[in-house]
């Protein structure tokens, strides 16, 4: 069946696609063809970190907690799946439910990760750790508190903590053009770097639900153009049901 007019020839209209582009992404940069847009772009996969242990530090130190025994599960269940992609590199925060949920996965592709200090999540300070998801039942309020910026037990502002963030993942972009990259990281990292494709206000970022070790991917060009492809991808957990908790 013939497809209808407004259907044809795409490819005929550049100004139409490149209008598209700049709603899903927020962007104002131009392309001069379609072709022109994707032709030096490379692929972002973010992972969240497994599910964590939670705890509680009393003599203040920073919580860096290790993964719970189903976050363990859950980080060989997205390493299996990952392992039938195509990978150039990965970068992980260097926090300890990052780094355990990176292990299976630099096995499972044979690669050796690059740890980056500044994708480290904005809580990374504090002497305790709650899933944000637990937070969020158990204590409305803080996790609002939380989700607003309101990093009162840190000296880092939220301002410059989504700064240094977002640089971070733009310089991984610079120097893997035309590649496929794995960044291990954090719930909010993720948001954070959302936040910048869709040109959302970084007050109130944490915009998306992304689940542990779900995979998140955007799509970014030498020409600036950042189109996000996926959130919140968890095909890896299809077989295994008791893996999707929060």
């Amino acid at each position: 069946m013939p497809l209808p007019p407004r259907y044809r020839d795409i490819t005929k209209r550049p100004e139409r696609i490149r209008t598209v582009h700049r709603i899903v992404n927020k962007t104002e940069v131009a392309a001069e063809s379609p072709k022109a847009l994707w032709s030096t772009s490379m692929e972002l996969i973010f992972v969240r970190h497994g599910r964590p242990e939670q705890i509680q530090n009393s003599d203040g130190t920073p919580a860096d907690p290790p993964l719970a025994e189903i976050g363990r599960d859950q980080a060989l269940a997205v390493a299996s799946w990952l392992s039938e992609e195509s990978i150039d590199h990965i970068y992980t925060s260097p926090m300890r439910r990052a780094r355990e949920t990176c292990q299976p996965i630099e096995k499972a592709l044979g690669l050796t990760a690059s740890v980056r200090d500044d994708i480290s999540e904005f809580d990374r300070d504090s002497s305790s750790y709650v899933p944000m998801e637990v937070l969020k039942e158990i204590n409305r309020k803080a996790w609002e508190r939380m989700a607003s910026g309101a990093m009162s037990s840190s000296p880092e502002t939220l301002s410059s903590w989504y700064t240094t963030t977002v640089t971070q993942v733009e310089a991984i972009v610079r120097v893997h053009s035309g590649q496929r990259v794995v960044v291990v990281c954090h719930g909010g990292v993720i948001n954070a770097y959302l936040a910048r494709c869709l040109d959302f206000d970084i007050q109130g970022f944490m915009k998306f639900d992304v689940d542990y070790t779900s995979v998140t991917r955007v799509l970014a060009s030498e020409a600036g153009h950042r189109s996000v492809k996926s959130i919140n991808e968890t095909a890896h957990f299809r077989n295994q049901p008791h893996l999707m908790v929060r």
